[in-house]
């Protein structure tokens, strides 16, 4: 599979579209901060779903205005309804393409998608990082070093310490701190751990780079599972 068609790949295009609706909601918001001061009352206080379906609505009333003023006091209310527009628009492609994504992870690697804080998105970066052949992978280390998180040996003459991996997939790389930030959220054993980590001198970065260490691990032994054992 083509690495840069990964959906974490900056260049893919469920980024691309993702980073296009980020972009609209931003020129949205921006927009509403130069407008009418009675429009501007009467959309505060939407979240953000009210708000894109309000504006959406906002120029259907406006075809049989008349020119001159009125036409400049109307750029705004038009300029938002077709920014709200293409949100939704950008809002469904996203959604289409991440139900394929979990349909894809569900026949392939259902596995995944019961461990904490992996979701399809994360699932399908960590695969097309394996490749087709995960059985390549000879040692959890080596998928480690693949990701990135496997310890950097430094010193600095009066201690041993390890330092940030810079190497390796960094999509990869970013889905497992995805997981990792994820649990230590929403995982009770993730949390107790961090707590004990924390009284032991380590550091919140450290003790990330354990995280994304196992986590690691985790996967890589979760598709293997999968995997066909060669015929005797």
């Amino acid at each position: 599979m083509d690495r840069c068609r990964s959906p974490g790949c900056a260049n893919s295009p469920r980024a691309r579209r993702s980073k296009a609706r980020t972009q609209a909601i931003n020129q949205l918001k921006a927009v509403l901060v130069g407008a009418d001061p009675n429009l501007r009352e009467e959309l505060a206080g939407l979240n953000n779903s009210e708000l894109f379906r309000t504006c959406a609505r906002l120029a259907d009333d406006s075809k049989n205005d008349k020119d001159g003023e009125e036409a400049v006091l109307r750029a705004t209310p038009i300029t938002l309804c077709l920014l709200a527009r293409r949100i939704g628009q950008l809002t469904e492609q996203i959604q289409d393409v991440e139900g394929r994504l979990a349909r894809l992870v569900e026949r392939h690697a259902p596995q995944l998608l019961t461990v904490v804080g992996i979701g399809p998105d994360t699932a399908v970066t960590l695969l097309i990082t394996m490749g087709d052949n995960p059985e390549r992978l000879r040692s959890e280390g080596s998928f480690a070093a693949l990701c990135g998180v496997s310890p950097v040996e430094r010193s600095s003459g009066s201690r041993q310490y390890r330092r940030l991996n810079r190497g390796g997939d960094r999509q990869a790389n970013a889905a497992l701190h995805r997981i990792v930030q994820t649990r230590v959220r929403f995982d009770r054993r993730t949390q107790d751990y961090y707590e004990r980590r924390i009284k032991e001198g380590k550091t919140p970065r450290e003790i990330v780079r354990c995280l994304k260490r196992y986590a690691a691990r985790e996967v890589l032994h979760l598709v293997r599972q999968l995997q066909p054992r060669p015929r005797s």
